[in-house]
């Protein structure tokens, strides 16, 4: 079973790539994405990918890197101390 950050990430992307192909598609004058169905289809559809285009970069950054086993790790510093001339 998932954890709830891993259903959260993984219904997030979902529904958020759902709604720029909507978007884009309505733009070009073209169909898009089925219209939502479901309850979880209309939450994320109407409510959450609006409520998320709307939040500034830095809260959107924030609040991915606080949910545990987020992608967005850091790489490690390089030390480069321990390295030797390249000649």
């Amino acid at each position: 079973m998932s954890s709830f950050p891993q259903w959260l990430r993984s219904n997030s992307e979902h529904y958020l790539l759902q709604d720029t192909q909507a978007r884009m598609a309505k733009k070009a004058g073209l169909a898009g994405p089925r219209s939502p169905k479901t309850l979880k289809d209309r939450f994320f559809r109407q409510v959450f990918a609006p409520v998320y285009r709307l939040l500034p970069w830095g809260i959107r950054k924030r609040t991915i890197q606080a949910l545990p086993g987020s992608h967005r790790q850091d790489w490690p510093e390089p030390d480069y101390s321990k390295r030797k001339p390249a000649i």
